[in-house]
């Protein structure tokens, strides 16, 4: 999986990301939180393991992509396959907090 390093305004809808195949990896966050840069070298080791799409969102008020997803903090990192969510982690400082995501994709559900 490529690790993005930058979030970027998105004209994906949630239809786009329901239709989707295969593993992605959705991040809601934004250049300037302190928490989402902090995640950053955490989340680009734990995406250099795995074959998934790395989908980087910014996020904020009014952006109807993390709303449909219920982000209310971030970075909220959702781990989807053919559309469905399989696991979640919201803001990650540790390995473990990515147990979840671990988990889902070793299994291959």
């Amino acid at each position: 999986m490529a690790f993005v390093r930058e979030y970027s305004p998105s004209d994906i809808t949630r239809a786009d990301i329901d239709a989707g195949n295969g593993w992605v990896l959705l991040e809601f966050g934004t250049g300037w939180c302190g928490h989402c840069s902090a995640a950053q070298p955490l989340l680009q080791k734990f995406l250099g393991g795995y074959d998934a799409t790395h989908l980087k969102v910014e996020d904020g008020k009014g952006r109807p992509l993390g709303r449909s997803f219920a982000v209310k903090l971030w970075p909220t990192v959702i781990l989807l396959r053919d559309g469905q969510e399989i696991a979640r982690a919201v803001r990650p400082h540790e390995r473990d907090d990515l147990a979840p995501l671990i988990d889902a994709l070793e299994r291959g559900q």
